[in-house]
């Protein structure tokens, strides 16, 4: 208001003071100097305005994606709810061929076997395609597998259970003359969100199935933790 009533005297004096030309042009000066003030203030202001924008902008986008992860989880939280209405229930088994017959194997690495008949698989945990249950729940698991040897007069078949990529317990047959041999095995583990646990094929080895289902792995939660 003050800069205002300043300027209003300035131009005044300026434009109507019969005075000398010294106080004119000292008038018109602090008339110059109080309307650069102004455009400068008003260039500053707009200046911060637009910053201001786009802070805003910014802090909206990051909210945007802030609220999708959110939406995100608590949506994964109800399926895993849903399980049993807030006890998650996890429980799988599944047999090595859905169809055919004869010797899986043998390959050059260490392979996980990929049980692809699916009896359950409550959860959802354990993936067919690949052979691997992965938790989903942290807690105490049970988990337990067979294997029927390569049905050959010179046995060849090793497996083992393995989480992650620390074996766990084995079952084998390498020596012998009965070609029908099988055996299973099986662990009480804990287990971490994450973690995964797959039968595996050691390398250059082999294991025989057809639709009588020799070989199965099988596993489900027992508590949480």
């Amino acid at each position: 208001m003050k800069k205002i009533v300043i300027l209003m005297i300035a131009f005044g004096i300026c434009l109507s003071d019969p005075g000398t030309d010294e106080k004119k042009d000292k008038a018109c000066q602090v008339a110059d100097s109080v309307g650069s003030c102004n455009i400068w203030s008003l260039t500053s202001v707009t200046q911060k305005v637009g910053e201001l924008g786009e802070k805003v902008v910014n802090m909206a986008e990051k909210m945007t994606f802030l609220e999708t992860r959110l939406q995100n989880t608590e949506k994964e939280l109800l399926e895993l709810r849903s399980l049993t209405g807030g006890s998650p229930q996890v429980a799988f088994s599944a047999a090595l061929r859905d169809s055919g017959s004869g010797d899986i194997g043998p390959f050059t690495t260490a392979t996980p076997l990929q049980y692809k008949k699916v009896f359950s698989n409550t959860g959802n945990s354990y993936n067919p395609s690949t052979g691997v249950f992965t938790a989903m729940v942290s807690g105490m698991y049970f988990f337990r597998f067979s294997m029927f040897n390569n049905l050959a007069s010179t046995p060849n078949s090793l497996v083992s259970l393995t989480k992650n990529s620390e074996w766990l317990t084995s079952v084998w047959d390498t020596n012998g003359s009965d070609s029908n041999d099988m055996g299973s095995n099986a662990v009480v583990i804990p287990l971490k969100v994450g973690d995964n646990v797959f039968v595996q094929l050691h390398p250059n080895r082999l294991v025989y199935d057809d639709t009588m289902n020799y070989n199965t792995f099988s596993g489900f939660l027992l508590f949480t933790m």
